[in-house]
């Protein structure tokens, strides 16, 4: 098995990397040393347990959660300091874990809401008919109430949302949760021709065996470290990941 460091089949140099991020919520440290790195183009997945740390990487690199050591590096540059919407104005875009929608906002209201940091009108109408096109019962439910989709139809929308703020790097967190497992396959397809037409994902996922087919590479955190790393297929393979995760 590859180190966390292992370079891939990508050979342009990293758009995201994390080195030796640490993270601490008082007197328990959530993250230990965490390397990583996301390339442009790829679509990387991170596995592990609830608990895990998985979360707390997306939000010290979304600038949600201060980091106690380490660096998060963005096209080479150290986000240190900088707030949540300077990021987000950088081209890393996050989903969070539990969809978070404004139940009492419209579908199309919950997307507008998406390009908030955006002035180009034109584009972000272009952006909401693709949104539409990508996601065919959110046009259907656009002046809908977003607190009566179903849970599939709000984690799209949540999706559909972050996609509007125009990301470099869309980061996703257990999209898949709770959700059946035809609507798995959906999502997972839907994120798969993201990454065909070009965008770089971060793919938090305790379903591992559906983020690893879709993935370019992958890494496995345990207890707030990382214990694997390589390409998407290999890890697929792993004895020790297929006992841990895949129920094999």
């Amino acid at each position: 098995m590859s180190s966390p460091k292992a370079s891939s089949d990508f050979g342009n140099s990293p758009l995201l990397q994390l080195q030796g991020l640490q993270v601490h919520y008082g007197s328990v440290q959530a993250l230990h040393g965490v390397e990583l790195m996301v390339r442009q183009g790829e679509l990387v997945a991170l596995l592990g347990p609830n608990g895990a740390g998985k979360s707390t990487t997306l939000r010290a690199i979304s600038g949600l959660t201060a980091p106690a050591a380490g660096r998060i590096l963005w096209r080479g540059a150290c986000l240190a300091g900088l707030p949540a919407h300077r990021i987000v104005r950088l081209g890393i875009g996050h989903c969070p874990e539990g969809r978070r929608v404004l139940a009492r906002q419209s579908v199309a209201a919950n997307l507008e809401l998406g390009a908030w940091l955006r002035r180009d009108s034109a584009a972000i109408r272009h952006d909401l008919d693709r949104c539409y096109s990508l996601f065919p019962r959110l046009a259907e439910r656009r002046q809908q109430l977003a607190g009566g989709l179903s849970g599939g139809e709000q984690q799209m929308l949540a999706i559909a949302r972050t996609l509007m703020g125009r990301p470099t790097l869309l980061m996703l967190d257990e999209p898949s949760l709770g959700l059946a497992p035809r609507l798995v396959e959906e999502v997972m397809a839907i994120l798969a021709g993201l990454h065909r037409d070009g965008l770089s994902i971060l793919l938090v996922e305790q379903n591992a065996e559906a983020a690893l087919r879709i993935a370019d590479r992958g890494y496995v955190l345990e207890a707030g470290a990382i214990s694997l790393a390589g390409p998407a297929r290999q890890l697929l393979n792993d004895e020790a990941l297929r006992a841990s995760y895949l129920g094999a």
